[in-house]
């Protein structure tokens, strides 16, 4: 493979992350995803491997590429679907971190995953806000498993 066309693929890839972080900034009306910055974009191979990552939050990207293989095997994926989770257990931070997969479909063929995480200000904890003083990290809100929350581009209910 030639080297000069490897480093223009994987600097499109790049840009591909950066524009999904520009995007989800412009439509946010969350302060912690327009004011803080408190999200990350990725996109991963269709086993879950990354492949590129934007500049954003360390601690999201690098939690991320340990819970992606594990979620994509486990899950049936069809155009238009969208699977969220923040689970810790199973590759997230802390429970208002809330991640998103989105596969990426050419043709009928499964290439790829876009995947952004971003931090809620409030999951249902006992308390407001998204730092509950907790015992147990079911006091600190909703526990999310991984769930499809769109099918075939329909909200699935």
């Amino acid at each position: 493979m030639d080297p000069i066309e490897i480093s223009i693929f994987s600097s499109r890839l790049e840009a591909v992350c950066d524009e999904m972080g520009a995007v989800l900034r412009n439509v946010a009306f969350s302060p912690n995803i327009r004011d803080r910055l408190d999200f990350s974009c990725a996109v991963f191979d269709r086993a879950g491997e990354l492949c590129a990552q934007a500049a954003h939050i360390p601690v999201h990207l690098g939690s991320m590429a340990f819970a992606m293989a594990s979620v994509v095997a486990a899950m049936q994926w069809d155009e238009g679907d969208m699977v969220i989770l923040n689970d810790p257990f199973l590759g997230g931070t802390h429970l208002p971190d809330v991640t998103v997969i989105a596969p990426l479909f050419v043709g009928r063929r499964l290439v790829a995953f876009v995947v952004n995480r971003a931090h809620h200000a409030d999951i249902g904890a006992h308390a407001p806000g998204s730092m509950p003083i907790s015992r147990s990290i079911h006091e600190e809100g909703q526990i999310i498993a991984p769930v499809h929350l769109m099918r075939r581009g329909s909200l699935d209910g």
